[in-house]
């Protein structure tokens, strides 16, 4: 629990009553508490290393952690928690993912358990599943998560399953009532929960049970490739159930309380709570959330590599700005790829600021509140990260040297020793700039009224004293635009001194003549920043193309 949320006596009543969706998810594990009541709840998220770790996988990690904070508070923290970052690495590996190396290899170990298939990248680890489980444990060490990692391979072969797994031998019939109405008639004729795994190949077998036998923990199948009946214990890692069945298993046998979901496996969380039931336990209490999807709509996966990667939107922006993405509209399905990240950057500084100016109430519907548990740093950005884009898109900076001395000049005594966080987002402007922005960076050619309207405000400029501020520049690029075409005729836009208002074409001008994108930030901060000198060279060097 966070120092801050310590001097807010009223901190649980605003909780209780907080329309922010951890709270709502919160309030509903409370709720199951006294029902049911425990001394600890569990929270569990899923991973399936069959391909590298996305950031769908840390989205279940860091809105859980959300929920998880919420829970504390709404119980004084007087109820110990515990979250679980469970790793399905005993399933069979189905097909070879797309972006691996060495897929040839791979492909001789189809149907193995990810936890027995040698790792493509390198000998540093012992599988494949232990690769990917050491990217995903890495990143989530990275922001800090409080987690416990448990293998489901690990699991198996321990024990630790051991007694829920001959709970599912017993009941049996009642897990095949459950799952059999689910299938195909062709796949039901053939179902089993319990996939035994062969001493002789590794493979996960998908094969018919011809017989099982609780009292002595058993089941029996015929061999494939020999053809002989086979009897093998389920204990001890020599069966695995099937993934429902599985699901349901590991709720009982963890004692879980809580599990996020996507969308596409509401079925799936229906089947297995059903399961769960007739093991006499009681679900977990669930969240749908949405799918994400990369930049043509389609639901991302980590076989086929679509949308981002972990490592992709930390090479162009901050954990922050990812956590903020995870945080809103959980339950809308959201397009995850590269031009999603610059607004989400300056937003999360957006909501920072605007966290010191609220009430209790209001923060606590703060995104930011949630990103930090409750204890958010003090917004220190002097420049946005839209504004740094446009400051390297304009000087074609390559260092971040360059980047600094625009910065110096516009915030004296503003340094990368004085603000670590800033440098470090002055580094990702340069990253995205040159593999996003610098690409598509293209100059049109003005009209004659804009080239008119474009040398009336380079002698505007010049004639501005070298220290005017941001407003006084906006001011003098307002004057400029109040003609025509840029004169508003709607009415809608106001000014304050009651002038006529100017278009939001002049300014998309600006930006597509002189600076070759589609909008920038406010041009008047921008001139503030990058200097009058600088920017009548760059209307010099538009309007010389253009001649």
């Amino acid at each position: 629990m966070s120092t801050v949320e310590a001097h807010v006596p009223a901190l649980r009543e605003i909780a209780e009553n907080s329309n922010a969706w951890p709270f709502q998810e919160a309030r509903k594990i409370v709720a199951r508490l006294k029902k049911h009541p425990k001394d600890e709840v569990v929270f569990e998220t899923g991973y399936g290393p069959s391909g590298l770790p996305h950031i769908g996988t840390f989205g279940e990690v860091v809105r859980t952690t959300m929920v998880r904070h919420a829970f504390r508070v709404l119980t004084d923290d007087k109820i110990k928690t515990r979250l679980i970052a469970f790793s399905d690495d005993m399933d069979g590996l189905r097909k070879v993912p797309e972006n691996v190396p060495n897929r040839e290899m791979m492909a001789r170990h189809l149907g193995k358990p990810l936890s027995r298939v040698p790792d493509p990248f390198s000998t540093e680890h012992p599988s494949f599943g232990a690769a990917n489980n050491a990217r995903l444990r890495a990143f989530l060490d990275q922001f800090g998560f409080e987690y416990e990692f448990l293998s489901s391979t690990d699991c198996y072969t321990s024990g630790r399953f051991d007694a829920t797994l001959l709970r599912v031998l017993e009941r049996f019939e009642a897990v095949m009532d459950i799952m059999l109405p689910s299938l195909r008639e062709e796949r039901a004729q053939t179902y089993s929960p319990f996939l035994p795994i062969s001493p002789h190949s590794g493979i996960v077998l998908q094969v018919p049970i011809l017989a099982h036998d609780a009292s002595a923990g058993t089941i029996t199948y015929e061999d494939p490739d020999t053809k002989e009946r086979v009897t093998t214990l389920v204990t001890g890692g020599r069966a695995k159930l099937q993934w429902k069945p599985d699901w349901a298993m590991r709720w009982v046998a963890l004692g879980v309380d809580y599990e996020m979901a996507g969308k596409d496996l509401i079925d799936s969380v229906k089947l297995s709570g059903e399961v769960c039931r007739a093991l006499g336990a009681t679900p977990p209490e669930s969240f749908i959330y949405e799918l994400f999807l990369d930049e043509r709509g389609q639901k991302i996966s980590k076989s086929k590599g679509n949308g981002l990667t972990i490592e992709e939107w930390l090479r162009y922006a901050s954990p922050e700005s990812l956590s903020l993405f995870m945080y809103r509209e959980p339950k809308a399905a959201k397009r995850l790829y590269f031009d999603v990240i610059p607004r989400h950057v300056d937003e999360y500084q957006q909501f920072l600021e605007a966290y010191e100016r609220q009430d209790p109430k209001q923060r606590l519907s703060n995104p930011v509140w949630h990103i930090h548990s409750g204890n958010p740093p003090e917004p220190d950005m002097p420049i946005s990260f839209s504004m740094l884009l446009t400051l390297v898109a304009s000087s074609n900076a390559e260092n971040a040297g360059t980047l600094w001395g625009f910065v110096g000049r516009y915030r004296p005594g503003v340094t990368p020793q004085t603000h670590p966080k800033f440098d470090a987002l002055v580094r990702y402007a340069i990253h995205y700039f040159r593999d996003f922005v610098l690409p598509q960076k293209r100059f049109r050619e003005p009209s004659e009224g804009e080239r008119a309207a474009l040398l009336d405000l380079r002698e505007a400029l010049a004639q501005l004293p070298a220290d005017s501020t941001a407003e006084q520049i906006q001011q003098v690029v307002y004057e400029v635009g109040r003609r025509e075409p840029f004169l508003d005729k709607t009415g809608k836009i106001k000014s304050k001194d009651g002038k006529p208002g100017v278009a939001l074409d002049w300014f998309n001008m600006l930006y597509q003549v002189l600076l070759g994108q589609e909008k920038g930030p406010r041009f008047g901060s921008f001139v503030a920043v990058y200097g009058l000198k600088n920017t009548i060279e760059m209307i010099d060097g538009a309007l010389a193309r253009s001649a």
